[in-house]
């Protein structure tokens, strides 16, 4: 079976992964071209047009439905799903489909999964939160994300939060740190919400920032790992320059006077949510396309400084301007982004220019993270995965139901997640989620127990490729749609139906057909990436 396996494998995959375009009609792109229909598609063909570089076709509805639904709700469309977007006729189908998904609970999931990596959510070693903590910190996150809270207010609340780690959810952002020196969180802050590694910055420049955050108080209570966070006047501030009075000095050098009894992270909030702050606006706006896009304009999407440059200045301008007129409305920044023609290109390039990519010719194939990628593989073959984690009560039994993206604690793990990359969250960092396929990855998805028992040992997933009720033509496309959520080519099916034509029924050599066909499309590029 290992070598069907492979052989299939290796067709599913040539078309994508070898990024010329697959013989028509395509499964992957339609033959509509980028246009400047819109600001955001006006922007980035000028930019192409200047580096005489060709952008790619427009992708087919089949690509869209499974790439909106990855890139929206971290969950792939259900075969019904699918299949009801591709033969819908609606010309504004795209569009009705993106605001759907915009609303889905899985979109509050998925997004506070990604804001969880950021925000360092994670139960101690060597975060110093505790499950309590992360609980209530996640659930806010996620209720935030829910009701759209507009981004300047989510980032305002957690700077000047004072309370209980245990029942003031955004103050746990002063707890979700390695130390809680006031150069650490001022580390923090600017690489969190100013996309800025602070190891470029002078001395001068972080004692300056960390100013702001020299008089947060951490006290124990009488409860276990609770702590009350705190503006302490009482406590001294770091003097910066000269005179009677301390100064903050904001990341611009401009100076602010924290007077006696002002809560100095009052004033760098307001300093910092401003629409002129020259790195608030534009970290956030940059960091959504990075997400979307699968790089940022300024790339990595938490790497601003001035020897980095945009490479589309006038494309994240435009973005923030749209950012802030909407009042910090993320979803507003979302609907511009996935409704342009840009994000909806195909994945198979026209240009080879190493520029190409940098300017959003083509949409960018990137592996599924560890989470989407087992929750698909639960959603494909009806099972649940397993979860477990180091930290004791109360949070140590994870329901197996529970979905990976829904997790709230970066401790709560499983073998499948560590080996696909899953991030500590100890840092931070975008770069610390490793998405690059290894040896070790590729030999589970072909030859574990852990994907075998998914495929052979589940009652609905057997039951589902060996339906009598339906001939071999609809299994292989039921299959086809679970997993790719694409209809199959006529190639594909005279493949498999020339390999098997009794593949529905009863019979061993039924079983073992459907079994191989969905090992092949499950280890298969075009299902283990965005594309």
């Amino acid at each position: 079976m290992m070598k069907i396996v492979f052989v299939w494998t290796m067709i599913l995959s040539a078309a994508i992964v070898a990024g010329a375009a697959p013989a028509p009609p395509s499964p992957f792109e339609t033959s509509y071209t980028l246009t400047g229909a819109n600001p955001i598609d006006k922007l980035v063909l000028e930019k192409l047009n200047e580096l005489n570089i060709k952008p790619a076709n427009v992708c087919s509805n089949a690509v869209f439905v499974r790439r909106a639904y990855l890139d929206i709700i971290g969950t792939i469309p259900t075969l019904q799903q699918a299949r009801a977007f591709i033969v819908d006729k609606n010309p504004a189908k795209r569009k009705k489909l993106i605001d759907r998904l915009l609303e889905r609970e899985e979109f509050a999931d998925y997004w506070a999964m990604k804001w969880g990596d950021l925000l360092r959510v994670k139960a101690e070693f060597p975060i110093n939160l505790w499950p309590n903590g992360v609980q209530v910190y996640h659930r806010w996150i996620r209720e935030s994300v829910k009701a759209n809270m507009p981004y300047d207010q989510f980032v305002r609340e957690m700077l000047t939060a004072s309370g209980s780690n245990f029942r003031v959810p955004p103050v746990n952002f002063y707890r979700a740190l390695q130390s809680n020196e006031p150069e650490s969180i001022a580390k923090a802050v600017a690489l969190t919400f100013m996309g800025m590694r602070v190891q470029h910055w002078e001395k001068e420049r972080l004692e300056g920032l960390a100013a702001f955050f020299s008089q947060v108080s951490y006290k124990a209570t009488g409860e276990w790992k609770e702590e009350i966070i705190r503006y302490d006047a009482e406590k001294a501030l770091v003097s910066v320059g000269s005179g009677s009075v301390p100064m903050g000095v904001f990341p611009d050098k401009s100076r602010a006077r924290l007077y006696p009894g002002e809560d100095p992270r009052e004033v760098f909030a307001k300093w910092l949510i401003d629409p002129k702050n020259p790195w608030f606006t534009k970290n956030i706006s940059n960091r959504v396309w990075s997400w979307l896009l699968g790089r940022g304009i300024i790339h990595e999407p938490d790497d601003i400084r001035p020897d980095n440059p945009a490479s589309n200045p006038k494309l994240l301008a435009y973005l923030e301007k749209e950012l802030a007129g909407a009042n910090y409305d993320l979803k507003h920044l979302f609907r511009l982004i996935l409704n342009s023609r840009t994000y909806q290109l195909s994945s198979i390039p026209k240009s080879d220019k190493p520029e190409a990519a940098a300017n959003f010719a083509y949409y960018p194939i990137r592996r599924l993270e560890a989470e989407v990628l087992v929750d698909a593989l639960c959603q494909i073959t009806w099972t649940t995965e397993k979860y477990s984690s180091a930290i004791p009560e109360p949070f140590t039994f994870i329901p197996e139901e529970q979905r990976s993206i829904a997790l709230s604690d970066g401790s709560i793990t499983s073998p499948f997640l560590d080996l696909f990359g899953r991030p500590s969250r100890d840092t931070g960092l975008e770069s610390e989620r490793n998405n690059n396929p290894s040896a070790a990855q590729s030999l589970h998805m072909l030859n574990s127990s852990h994907i075998q028992k998914k495929i052979e040992r589940t009652t609905k997933f057997k039951a589902f490729i060996q339906s009598k009720q339906q001939n071999p033509r609809q299994v292989v496309t039921a299959l086809y749609l679970t997993i790719l959520s694409r209809f199959p080519t006529e190639k594909e099916l005279k493949i498999v139906l020339t390999y098997s034509p009794p593949l529905a029924g009863k019979s061993s050599k039924s079983r073992e057909v459907g079994k191989d066909l969905a090992w092949a499309l499950l280890n298969s590029a075009e299902f283990l990436y965005r594309h």
